[in-house]
């Protein structure tokens, strides 16, 4: 803690304290025992203002008080000279503390009033808090391996999820990264309390009790707190002090007393302003300070424990911060008899309805008591509590554990969910059907064993016959043939098949995501599917049939072979008979007729055995046209659309995972 020596306080009392010459003559004698007391340990480069020089400090000027009341220089000294002996020993004191300070030596003050002014003027200006150089600070904070764990995981979280998200959704989740990192560099042998309250409920009054003096403010005018008050039990505060936005001239020490410094060793109690004040800085005020401190006492009074405003914007909300919770019924002398159990147990039943666990049979949760800062009853038993929850120093990790549960709810909408999500095979196999229907793979497929067979015939078939057929194909009228679909027509119910392939595709893939990932999954698709009717139409006509005639099976000389056989026995038995007819050859129908009945028969058997036997190879030969056409449009349907949907999806797993180990399931 930056030194502090409550200065504006101590210059605004002198000139109280001058108006009586008298008072001022008895300060000054103290003042000059206290110079040279200062001077005495100036010479080991220690000053004197420890607690055990402080008690003797008091006690010699409670003797000289004592001798200037009853001595005649009180009654004849001018009131010029007791003001020019006070400033001089002032003046000797200040030097002294100076000294002091350069040496760095640890200081506290003599009894800690704020209020009044009885001690020495050089213990008024002994600073606060001071460290020497041969004083190691404090330990930072350390986080056990479970709570690691969890920030990392949820850093990770907060950096998968920045492009997905919006900077609203995870401000805070990185504003709990930055607190844990902040708060991991400080002390680590302090626990910051707050005290919060609503207007006239007495946590002023209850503050003072613990430090057991009046630091904080009280009275009938509210608010009576408008910014925080910081009193440190222990040295080494100062850098979580600041971090709370406190100055200097608001930092103070309490009562010194050896019991009360072991009890409360490293706590910094902070007395906030009322959480219901009309001011609105002192509302920010109040909410600033309790994001930042590492536990909270609420106190409440028996009129307003179940004030809506309370219960509704602080303790509901912070229901699972129960463990750094106190809550404080006060003022429970204003209640007769067994009233005040009773209204204690009507705010633990309150507290249970909040979803505030309560601390009771060992069990983790708030603490809830009973005291009354005025008569003093109960205060022990909270201070008991308090110096039991600051020795055990896991406050501060309790309360970033909390921080994290609490901003790992607020995102369960957008990274849990109740259904089973991702892409199944089936929904890949129906994406590719249907971009392999829009490029006509299994047409093509057909197309292909068609042009297998018709290459089949061409080879096998008798002569006539294909004569016949070409001869038939040029005499008939275009009139009676069915038009085919125009290319157009063609092209646009493709692009929509496609557009319906893949709108199909991303309402499955996104079914049961949370809405911020199941739009990225939309996105995704929309993006590839850009482009993807024009790349498949290029695909289908490279991947489409292959130029030239299909290739012929191994026994296809043998049928063309045996085919122009049957011709040429044709031939053989006509011109037999033509030969016989004109009489150039002797007269024998029977051989004739023999070979050209053969070849007429052996003709069509020879063309329907080969067709026959094209049937196969053509299928096969049309299979693995409509295949390699399906894989070609399934290939570039996985580069376009399937692999942005399947790492938008394998994203969102992953933060799935790193959700998990956040709430601390995974």
């Amino acid at each position: 803690m930056t030194a502090v020596t409550d200065q504006d306080h101590t210059d605004q009392d002198h000139a109280g304290w001058a108006g009586d010459a008298a008072s001022e003559n008895a300060e000054g004698s103290v003042e000059e025992s206290a110079g040279a007391e200062a001077d005495s340990g100036g010479k080991d480069g220690h000053a004197r203002v420890d607690g055990t020089q402080g008690r003797d400090g008091r006690a010699d000027a409670g003797q000289a008080r004592k001798g200037a009341g009853s001595g005649p220089a009180r009654a004849d000294a001018s009131q010029g000279h007791v003001r020019e002996g006070a400033e001089r020993a002032r003046v000797e004191a200040a030097d002294t503390s100076a000294g002091t300070a350069d040496a760095d030596s640890g200081g506290s003050w003599d009894d800690g009033l704020i209020a009044r002014r009885v001690t020495a003027e050089t213990e008024q200006a002994a600073v606060v808090e001071v460290r020497g150089p041969n004083v190691p600070p404090p330990a930072p904070l350390t986080y056990d391996g479970p709570l690691r764990s969890r920030l990392e995981a949820l850093r990770e979280l907060v950096g998968l999820s920045r492009t997905r998200l919006d900077s609203r959704t995870l401000a805070e989740a990185g504003q709990v990264l930055d607190e844990a990192a902040a708060r991991r560099r400080l002390s680590g042998q302090h626990t910051v309390v707050a005290i919060a309250g609503a207007t006239g409920s007495g946590k002023s009054q209850l503050f003072n009790s613990l430090a057991g003096v009046a630091i904080s403010e009280t009275g009938v005018r509210r608010p009576t707190t408008a910014a925080p008050i910081a009193c440190s039990w222990s040295d080494g505060s100062a850098s979580l002090i600041e971090r709370l936005g406190i100055p200097p001239r608001l930092r103070r020490r309490p009562l010194q007393s050896a019991d009360s410094e072991a009890q409360l060793r490293g706590l910094v109690l902070v007395d906030l302003p009322d959480h219901d004040s009309a001011a609105v800085q002192h509302r920010e005020h109040v909410d600033r300070v309790l994001a930042l401190v590492d536990a909270v006492i609420w106190v409440v009074d028996p009129e307003k424990y179940a004030d809506a405003m309370l219960h509704e914007r602080y303790l509901r909300p912070m229901a699972g911060h129960a463990e750094v919770m106190f809550v404080v019924l006060n003022q429970i002398d204003r209640l007769p008899g067994e009233a005040a159990e009773q209204v204690l147990d009507d705010l633990r039943r309150l507290l249970d309805e909040d979803g505030i666990a309560l601390g009771e049979y060992g069990e983790p949760g708030a603490t809830v008591l009973a005291v009354s800062a005025l008569t003093g009853d109960g205060v022990g038993e909270l201070r008991e509590a308090l110096g039991q929850f600051v020795a055990e120093r896991g406050a501060p990790s309790r309360r970033i554990a909390a921080d994290v549960d609490a901003a790992a709810w607020r995102l369960r909408p957008v990274y849990a969910t109740g259904r089973r999500t991702g892409l199944s095979e089936a929904a890949r196999d129906d994406f590719a059907a249907r971009l392999a229907d829009a490029v006509g793979a299994t047409a093509a497929g057909e197309a292909a064993e068609r042009a297998w067979l018709r290459n089949a015939n061409r080879a096998c078939g008798t002569p006539w016959l294909r004569l016949w057929r070409w001869y038939h194909d040029r005499r008939e009228p275009p009139t009676g043939r069915v038009p085919l679909r125009a290319h157009p027509d063609e092209e646009a119910t493709a692009r929509q098949q496609v557009e319906q392939a893949v709108r199909t595709l991303a309402d499955r893939a996104s079914a049961g995501l949370p809405p911020a990932w199941a739009q990225a999954v939309r996105e995704a698709a929309v993006r590839g599917s850009q482009g993807l009717p024009e790349a498949l139409d290029e695909l289908t006509a490279r991947a489409g049939l292959p130029p030239g005639r299909p290739p012929r099976p191994g026994w296809w000389p043998v049928a063309v072979l045996a085919q122009a056989s049957m011709t040429l026995l044709q031939i053989v038995g006509g011109l037999w008979l033509v030969g016989q007819i004109v009489g150039v050859m002797a007269p024998n129908l029977g051989v004739p007729v023999l070979l050209m009945v053969a070849g007429i028969i052996g003709g069509p058997l020879v063309e329907w055995s080969c067709r026959m036997a094209a049937r196969g190879p053509a299928r096969r030969y049309g299979v693995e046209a409509e295949r390699r056409l399906r894989e070609a449009a399934s290939g570039c349907g996985r580069a376009r659309v399937l692999d942005p949907v399947a790492a938008e999806l394998l994203r969102y797993r992953e933060v799935r995972e790193q959700y998990g180990k956040v709430v601390g399931v995974g």
